[in-house]
């Protein structure tokens, strides 16, 4: 048997633009995908603690370094500037694996700079 386990989360990042003219996705600063252990576009969950609204999309790398998260696309209307969203990414893994399996969480603070890790 598989389990869907979490994999790499981003808590509390603050939503820092909103374009509804573009195809869609969720825009993150590919520094912080890559602490998070989040591949660019892999599929994520993106929960907004503003709103309560969950959508699934894909992260798209934006630019390194910009602490950017910009909702796009039918996304940007389900959250505005400034909203705190948590983004989880999730993997398939056997029983076995499931057991000692840990996410790779990273937390921000309110400039979306890494206040603290989990492993």
């Amino acid at each position: 048997m598989q389990r869907q386990m979490l994999n790499g989360k981003i808590h509390t990042a603050r939503i820092t633009r909103c374009v509804v003219d573009y195809e869609g996705s969720l825009e993150i600063d590919p520094e912080l995908l890559k602490e998070a252990d989040i591949l660019p576009y892999e599929k994520i969950l993106v929960a907004n603690r503003n709103n309560g609204s969950r959508l699934e999309t894909y992260a798209i790398p934006g630019k390194a370094g910009s602490r950017d998260f910009c909702l796009n696309g039918p996304a940007a209307k389900l959250g505005n500037v400034g909203d705190v969203v948590t983004i989880m990414a999730f993997a398939l893994v056997d029983e076995q694996e499931a057991a000692v399996h840990r996410p790779t969480v990273i937390v921000l603070d309110e400039n979306n700079r890494i206040a603290h890790r989990h492993n």
